[in-house]
């Protein structure tokens, strides 16, 4: 509500200004009102946006602007996965925040890819990491126990945690077969709005019925997952017109992603933030205008629509 007020708030003041209100009985201005619808369309195309403008030092700091909290999932509690630890901003003063499910690799538990828990959460998202049912789960079915995760963030999580939720804007990450998993979730699941895979691992090569916009962050050293047999395939596969990134750290192996990366969560906030949250502001961190020296690879189909 506070949110809905401060908007109509500045589309009145911005109406008068441009000639639009009606005083002592007078017709309003057409011209101005004209003006106004436009202001009015475009606060509207940005009411997802969350904190102040980004910096480099602030997106790559590790903590973000918002206060955070986490509430530890026991997989007795659920049904599909294998429970987890969810990460949430404590206060909504500026509105709620979209969901992230993001799911460990092969022989590994949400410890693993834990570090972007808060990372993310305090830049203004809910995030929930994920253990598999088993370790030796295949991308398959990390994608189905990753949409099972949303469903239950949605509708059975802590009501601190759905009260600051938005259900309707939610995506998906994963490393290695997580990373697989992530564009099987999206394919099944086109109501996505980002997809996130980190030295991404599967055996199905093609992507091209995926339509999330999509990330893709590879390792130059990879050995588990290539990059030219697993995460350059998944990029070109899709489509042309998709809103799409291909992301390879320079001198990184498979693991890199299990650790804390400055360059790795720079552009993983920034497409979750462009995507989830509709924020044009980070869009430059996404179509850099000089080369950036901590890739050894970058292909996108930026500027995004």
């Amino acid at each position: 509500m506070r949110l809905k007020s401060v908007l109509t708030s500045l589309l009145l003041a911005s109406s008068c200004l441009l000639g639009a209100c009606v005083a002592d009985g007078g017709t309003a201005n057409p011209f101005g009102r004209r003006q106004a619808d436009e202001i009015a369309s475009s606060l509207s195309a940005n009411s997802y946006q969350r904190g102040p403008a980004p910096t480099l030092d602030s997106i790559t700091a590790e903590n973000g602007p918002f206060p955070t909290a986490r509430i530890d999932v026991a997989r007795s509690e659920v049904s599909g996965f294998g429970g987890g630890s969810i990460y949430y901003p404590t206060e909504a003063k500026e509105g709620t925040y979209a969901g992230i499910g993001i799911c460990p690799g092969f022989i590994a538990d949400k410890s693993a890819v834990a570090w972007l828990g808060n990372r993310l959460a305090s830049r203004g998202f809910v995030v929930f990491v994920i253990d598999t049912l088993s370790a030796f789960d295949d991308p398959t079915q990390r994608g189905d126990q990753l949409l099972a995760a949303l469903q239950f963030l949605r509708t059975k999580s802590d009501q601190k945690v759905r009260s600051v939720l938005d259900s309707g804007r939610l995506g998906v990450a994963g490393h290695s077969m997580g990373g697989g998993g992530s564009l099987a979730a999206a394919v099944k699941q086109t109501s996505l709005k980002s997809v996130v895979g980190l030295t991404p691992w599967n055996s199905k090569k093609n992507w091209s019925e995926v339509t999330v916009p999509t990330l893709i962050v590879a390792a130059q050293n990879d050995s588990v997952a290539p990059p030219s047999d697993h995460a350059r395939p998944f990029y070109q596969s899709l489509a042309s017109s998709l809103a799409k990134s291909y992301v390879e750290l320079a001198g990184a192996s498979h693991n890199t992603p299990q650790s804390p990366n400055a360059t790795l969560a720079k552009y993983m906030i920034a497409w979750e933030k462009r995507f989830l949250d509709n924020d044009t502001r980070y869009e430059p961190f996404l179509c850099p205008t000089e080369t950036d020296m901590a890739l050894s690879d970058f292909q996108s189909t930026c500027p995004y629509d």
